[in-house]
């Protein structure tokens, strides 16, 4: 079953001229006019009475569907109409981000290859370099809204990023110290992104997980995983572990994972409550860095956390976004000897006001306490 996921978290509908639900669209009805609201992608086939009743003048449609009566009414008023593109296996016109369970649905029949991640995915492999305009505008539609519904879920909140390697695996004392991590900083107050995909960014979105409940849980989830340590060989057995925890133990804290299909081999996992999954991953990479507001942790990781590093260290030098925010590197050996970033981020900051934003730390249990520091100092 899929979830309509709020437009902020912890907060319920507040009209801005946007209706992404089916609740939403009776709010506004209720209310008398449509005049001037973007709908995004609801299912409106059983409300072409209100559609025929209520004012549309000025209003868009973004992939609604609805009886061509309705249709022809809403359009007669000047509203413009987006009609649902047929034979994809995504809604460009999305309002709202992904669940895990979307995304993963058709696991338990057909195994992953027939899941909507999967098949997304080899539609992006089809169309990426074949020149399309029409299927790059998709695609670009696509990634837009979910930017805009990634941003009104996080409105004010405060995030802390948590970054690392795919290839961290399940098992490993590595892993376990991601989750803790994760689990830890939900517990403090901010919301918890990663970049969505397994290895270190799945530990830290399981940790937040695991957060709203009893500490023994993120064990015994632990010791349950580890029976399928990596995505491969089978990214179905991976995915079904997961799944197994979530049934469980259902109900567990919330957080953001922001993966992309320009890496589609590696499955987003399913313990991100909230998925904005990208088909640019520019958009997504920059997009990542940019929300966490409270701070970025680094755990160990190759060429990928390495690029991420600098590209948040970037706009914390000219303060570009504002006053410098804390970045926070784990594992010294890892990052003053087997790729030295700390050395070169160190010297980097200089002078500059963004020297009292950046530390390194030794384990993952230092984190929070330099996270506060690096905030409040």
């Amino acid at each position: 079953m899929v979830h309509a996921h709020r437009r902020r978290l912890g907060s319920s509908f507040d009209d801005d001229g946007e209706i992404e639900t089916l609740e939403e669209f009776d709010q506004v009805v209720a209310r008398g006019t449509l005049a001037g609201h973007r709908v995004q992608s609801v299912d409106l086939t059983a409300r072409t009475f209100a559609l025929l009743s209520a004012d549309s003048t000025g209003a868009l449609f973004l992939g609604c569907r609805m009886e061509p009566d309705a249709a022809a009414k809403v359009r007669s008023e000047g509203a413009l109409v987006f009609p649902p593109i047929p034979d994809l296996p995504f809604d460009p016109y999305r309002g709202l981000l992904y669940s895990p369970d979307e995304l993963f649905d058709g696991l338990a029949d057909g195994g992953y290859e027939s899941t909507t991640d999967a098949l997304t995915y080899e539609w992006f492999q089809q169309t990426k370099a074949d020149r399309d305009i029409y299927a790059s505008m998709l695609r670009s539609i696509h990634d837009d809204a979910v930017s805009d519904a990634l941003d009104e879920l996080l409105a004010e909140a405060p995030v802390v990023g948590v970054m690392g390697g795919h290839a961290m695996s399940r098992g490993t004392a590595a892993y376990a110290g991601a989750a803790r991590l994760g689990r830890a900083l939900a517990r403090t107050g901010p919301v918890v992104a990663t970049g969505g995909g397994p290895g270190a960014m799945e530990a830290a979105n399981l940790g937040a997980y695991a957060s709203a409940h009893p500490d023994e849980m993120l064990d015994e989830a632990l010791e349950l995983l580890a029976k399928a340590p990596s995505f491969t060989p089978s990214i179905t057995d991976w995915a079904a572990a997961a799944f197994e925890v979530r049934a469980r133990w259902p109900q567990g804290g919330d957080s953001i994972g922001i993966p992309t299909w320009f890496y589609g081999h590696e499955p987003p996992n399913p313990f991100a409550g909230h998925i904005a999954k990208y088909f640019a991953n520019a958009t997504r990479e920059d997009g990542l860095l940019a929300r966490c507001n409270a701070g970025v942790v680094f755990l160990p990781g190759a060429a990928g956390t390495v690029q991420e590093i600098f590209d948040n260290a970037t706009p914390n030098y000219y303060e570009s976004r504002g006053e410098p925010t804390p970045m926070v590197l784990v594992d010294r050996a890892h990052w003053t000897e087997k790729l030295p970033a700390w050395p070169l981020l160190r010297s980097l900051a200089g002078s500059r006001s963004m020297k009292s934003r950046i530390a390194l730390v030794d384990s993952v249990d230092e984190v929070p306490e330099a996270l506060a520091r690096l905030t409040t100092g």
